[in-house]
């Protein structure tokens, strides 16, 4: 059976979590990675992955949560080694988590900005890191989430533009160990953090007039981690159904 640790799945109604729910369906043991003080201090909702953890047990699913504040630059190597001990050998990392808070060139502290680049860069870079060093001798996969957001969400758009760069290195440096990797731009994705208005705007701003949810995005990683999507490497892929900001 396959194990893969995703990391941000803190909230049921999150990315990560359809991550999860729909890798279970394909029969992965799952490591869940997350940090309560995040959904906590940004999305202003309790983590509730222990209730996902026993949705998925109750599937039949292994499940194991490994908690960390992805900050610390000594926790991404733990949460993977935790992961490995627990489920055997990792066949893929699944980074979904992210730091954003939306500030701007005035705005933005020097602390909000070192965190955002701890979080959304070295932490990448860890936690691949980690988990190519522990890969079994026929390789894995690697996956990012990303964004193009950027203006008045400076620190995150700057620091997601730097996380496509870390990603896409990997396929070519990690190509010796048989990792592939890739970056996903999911578009916008409402996981708690639209009202009507933006959903509206941003729906408008796709062709079809809709957005796109947690799922179609689960459903591109499922096809990435499968033998059908072996063949895709360093690429940045979008799955946003076309969304386009100049879009009127």
């Amino acid at each position: 059976m396959s194990a893969v640790l995703i990391t941000g799945v803190g909230r049921r109604r999150g990315i990560g979590a359809a991550i999860a729910r729909r890798l279970a369906d394909d029969g992965w043991s799952l490591a869940l990675g997350y940090h309560a003080d995040y959904d906590q201090r940004v999305m202003h909702e309790p983590s509730d992955v222990e209730l996902l953890a026993d949705e998925l047990r109750a599937t039949g699913s292994t499940v194991t949560l490994v908690p960390g504040d992805l900050s610390d630059p000594a926790v991404p190597a733990t949460v993977v080694e935790q992961a490995h001990r627990r489920l055997g050998v990792l066949d893929a990392l699944v980074m979904s988590h992210c730091e954003s808070v939306d500030s701007d060139y005035f705005s933005t502290t020097v602390d909000s900005f070192d965190r955002h680049y701890a979080v959304n860069v070295r932490a990448p870079w860890l936690l691949t890191r980690a988990f190519a060093e522990k890969a079994a001798p026929d390789g894995g996969v690697v996956l990012a989430l990303t964004s193009d957001h950027v203006a008045f969400n400076l620190p995150y758009g700057v620091t997601k533009g730097a996380l496509d760069r870390l990603v896409i290195a990997g396929a070519t440096e990690l190509a010796d160990r048989h990792i592939r990797c890739n970056v996903i731009n999911p578009g916008p994705i409402d996981t708690g953090w639209m009202d009507d208005e933006t959903r509206a705007t941003l729906g408008g701003m796709t062709p079809g007039g809709k957005l796109g949810g947690p799922e179609t995005t689960a459903n591109l990683v499922a096809w990435l981690l499968s033998e059908q999507g072996s063949w895709i490497n360093g690429q940045r892929l979008f799955s946003d159904g076309g969304f386009n900001p100049t879009r009127v």
